[in-house]
């Protein structure tokens, strides 16, 4: 292989050394953004019987055939039934039954007249109105007059009308968010087994780093780089742990990854990558492949592409937990975060798209975009999707954090390109 790596050659080697976490059973409020690994089926249908969609009154279509308000069918109330009764009263001819909404429908009805299609009741301890769900007086008695007729099933949730038992629930590989926590739930599911979210700890180098809302000395910047990828981690789908900056000190950055070994799944440094003289990652991580650790080891390697040239990847410690070692310069970083970190977290959720999707879009710009030759750039830029453009924000510059900021895709430029006009069509990875 050359030595300067393509794009694509770095990320298949990437891939190539991840394997998906090996699966666990969770309880569900722990499963959420985890990857389910199993086919899961539905015990019993949804709903598990007949219920009532509304608060009224369970009757039988022919005694409410034809009713009026002029000319009201009168039933006789025989009792309550609220959401989760047991020993179902059964309505027999010229009686109804006041239900609660989700209440089970009682033998002998057929449909449900909404309170709004009746006076309410009279008699009985709720008069003149329904009570609210679950809050139905005991013995109701009395009688009620029905102002509209009533079809077959009316205002009947049907049994099995959401899915039906044995019908599949959801299908492994399913990234499992609310929706899906909550027909687990529905269906009777306390536990479910799911490949974990990747833990991943993030950590930037450099003496000159000071956390936010620390006062600033000469030569010194804020640490953006370590927030900015561990919010990246997180909405990949990651458990992410943020290191604070760490010096240029070889010893001290080997022993604080050692640290975090316990902790993580994947490891990711930003800075001290390149060629200089303080290039620290590369000092401290360059010899941990050792005999003591055999197929360990950090790469460090260039790759054809702007920003983002110099990148490092590896294994390291006992467990050969996969590390990352990204360039410090903000947009550097989190171009790599995208391109290369992103997708390994994926994988290492067991997901089978790792990579963002690409799209097409025409370039609106009023100058054209110039690349390097043999080298993949990425330029920011806003994508409107409805439109079908892509307009460029902010230059070329490694270190313009604030065009990122206002930026939602990487417009790529092919190391063949080294002009782009306005109104041509480009590849747009979308961000958001």
């Amino acid at each position: 292989m050359s030595t300067t790596w393509s794009v694509d050659e770095h990320l298949d080697d990437i891939l190539g050394a991840i394997r998906p976490l090996d699966p666990i059973e969770l309880q569900l409020p722990d499963a959420q953004g985890c990857v389910l690994v199993e086919d899961v089926t539905v015990p019993v249908a949804l709903p598990p019987f007949d219920n009532s969609s509304m608060d009224g009154y369970a009757v039988r279509v022919a005694d409410v055939t034809g009713a009026t308000e002029e000319f009201p069918a009168v039933l006789t109330v025989i009792g309550d039934v609220a959401a989760g009764s047991d020993g179902l009263l059964t309505v027999g001819p010229g009686q109804a039954a006041r239900i609660m909404t989700g209440a089970p429908l009682p033998p002998g009805a057929e449909a449900v007249v909404p309170v709004e299609w009746t006076d309410g009741g009279t008699g009985g301890p709720a008069a003149t109105a329904m009570r609210p769900a679950g809050q139905a007086p005991e013995g109701a008695s009395g009688e009620v007059r029905v102002h509209r007729p009533a079809e077959a099933r009316a205002h009947v949730r049907a049994r099995g009308s959401d899915v039906q038992a044995g019908d599949l629930a959801l299908e492994a590989g399913t990234v499992l968010g609310p929706p899906q926590i909550g027909l687990l739930a529905a269906i009777g599911r306390g536990t479910v087994r799911v490949r974990p979210r990747p833990r991943v700890v993030v950590l930037s180098t450099g003496s000159e780093l000071v956390q936010p809302g620390e006062q600033l000395a000469e030569g010194q910047i804020y640490d953006s780089n370590s927030f900015a990828l561990t919010a990246a981690a997180r909405d990949a789908g990651a458990i992410a742990y943020r290191v604070g900056a760490v010096a240029d000190d070889a010893e001290t950055l080997r022993a604080t990854i050692e640290d975090q070994l316990i902790r993580a799944d994947l490891l990711v440094t930003t800075g001290g990558v390149s060629v200089g003289a303080y290039d620290v990652v590369k000092e401290a991580l360059s010899s941990v492949g050792d005999a003591d650790e055999p197929g360990s080891g950090i790469d460090f390697r260039k790759l054809a592409m702007q920003p983002g040239k110099p990148q490092g990847f590896g294994s390291i410690g006992p467990d050969h937990t996969p590390l990352l070692a990204l360039p410090g310069n903000p947009v550097s970083s989190y171009v790599s975060f995208e391109l290369f970190v992103r997708p390994a977290i994926r994988a290492l959720m067991g997901l089978k798209e790792v990579r963002r999707p690409m799209a097409r879009a025409v370039l609106a710009a009023d100058k054209p975009l110039t690349s390097p030759p043999g080298r993949r750039q990425f330029l920011r830029g806003t994508y409107d999707a409805e439109a079908g453009t892509v307009t460029p924000v902010g230059g070329a510059g490694s270190h313009l954090i604030a065009a990122l900021a206002h930026a939602d895709a990487l417009v790529v430029v092919p190391e063949d390109t080294t002009t782009v006009e306005p109104g041509t069509e480009v590849d747009v990875v979308p961000l958001g």
